[in-house]
C-alpha cells in the first residue's frame, strides 16, 4: 500500500488521526515534528525561537526528505511542511496526500496558546493570518480533502479509508 501523508493546520488532528489510522489499517506511523525534535534535542517552539522560522522550515524539509524508503506508513507532517516544496513533492511521489480541513473558528478554540505549540509563523501573525496564508498550499498538495471540524477521530479514519477505497480494512 502507498503511504498516507496527512497535512493541515496545527491543531487539525494530524498526529492523533495518524496514530489511530495507522493502527486501524495495520500501517506504520511517522510524525515529522517528532523527527525534528529528536534530531535537534528540543521542542518545536524553542527551536523556532532560537533559530527563526526560515531555519526551522529548513529543518522541516530535512525531516520530510528523511522519510525515504517508507511504504505502508502514515506520515503526519508539520503544519508548515507545505512551504517545503521539495519535501512535499518527494512525499507525494510515495503516497496519497490528505488535507485535514478544520474551520478557523474551531482551530482558534483548539489552539489556546500558539506560542508554546511550535507554529512556524512570523511574529504577530494571528491564527486567521496563518490559516489564510497556508490554505492555498494545503489545497495545492491535497489528493483528498477531509472536512474534520465536527467529526470524531474514528469518523475521520473511516472517511479516509473509504475515500482511498480500503473501507473493508476497517
Amino acid at each position: 500500500m502507498k503511504n498516507i501523508i496527512l497535512t493541515g493546520m496545527p491543531g487539525c488532528g494530524k498526529s492523533t488521526v495518524g496514530v489511530v489510522l495507522a493502527k486501524t489499517l495495520g500501517m506504520r506511523f511517522v510524525d515529522t515534528d517528532l523527527i525534528i525534535q529528536q534530531e535537534q534535542h528540543d521542542v518545536l517552539h524553542r527551536l523556532i525561537e532560537r533559530y527563526g522560522v526560515k531555519r526551522f522550515e529548513e529543518m522541516e524539509e530535512e525531516a520530510l526528505l528523511s522519510v525515504m524508503d517508507t511504504e505502508d506508513t502514515v506520515i503526519a507532517t508539520g503544519g508548515s511542511a507545505v512551504f517545503c516544496e521539495r519535501g512535499m513533492n518527494f512525499l507525494k511521489q510515495t503516497g496519497v496526500c490528505i488535507y485535514l480541513e478544520v474551520r478557523c473558528d474551531e482551530l482558534k478554540r483548539r489552539l489556546s496558546n500558539i506560542r508554546t505549540r511550535g507554529i512556524a509563523a512570523a511574529k504577530g501573525m494571528t491564527i486567521e493570518d496563518i490559516f489564510a496564508e497556508r490554505g492555498p498550499y494545503y489545497e495545492k498538495y491535497a489528493d483528498i480533502r477531509i472536512e474534520c471540524t465536527n467529526l470524531h477521530i474514528e469518523d475521520i479514519t473511516e472517511l479516509i479509508a473509504r475515500k482511498m477505497g480500503i473501507e473493508n480494512g476497517i
